[in-house]
């Protein structure tokens, strides 16, 4: 009866031990790391099929391109000549075409999310604020103004490449 009682108090603290150290190497791998980072990196196509981006980086921060998007509205009524980024307040910038246009700058990884990125709405000629995380294999992007009566505009976007 002894030597039962001295191995089940064995066999407990045995099972402590390795659950402690199971939970413990758990939490450690699932927390994002840096090198987690660039995940992002790489083409991406929009739920919507209306847009696809490729994301890059420069430094430690992530930009965007536009590959393809808003529809026929990447190009002029002929369907061949590209469009421009008409709508932009700076009149210098008015002529450069919106295929290949960076349009999200700034974005920085810090604990599993990309925050504090600027988004160019080109269609407006709008600069708002932009953040990205990941929701399994999903990118989720959420832009926004200052003005907090707006709420986020949301868009996933799925790997191509």
């Amino acid at each position: 009866m002894k030597n039962l009682n001295i191995l089940t108090r064995a066999f407990t603290a045995i099972s402590l031990i390795l659950l402690t150290s199971c939970t413990m190497g758990q939490t450690q791998n699932s927390k994002p790391t840096e090198s987690d980072a660039d995940k992002i990196i790489g083409a991406w196509r929009s739920a919507a099929r209306d847009s696809e981006m490729e994301i890059y980086k420069s430094g430690n921060l992530y930009y965007a391109k536009m590959l393809a998007g808003w529809g026929n509205d990447m190009y002029e009524s002929d369907g061949k000549t590209l469009a421009k980024d008409n709508k932009n307040p700076d009149a210098k910038l008015r002529n450069r075409p919106l295929l290949n246009l960076v349009f999200i700058t700034d974005i920085n990884y810090k604990n599993g999310a990309y925050t504090g990125g600027k988004l160019y709405l080109a269609k407006d000629g709008e600069m708002l604020k932009c953040d990205m995380k990941f929701e399994g294999e999903k990118l989720t992007m959420k832009w926004y103004s200052d003005n907090q009566l707006f709420g986020p505009t949301k868009k996933i976007w799925s790997r191509i490449k």
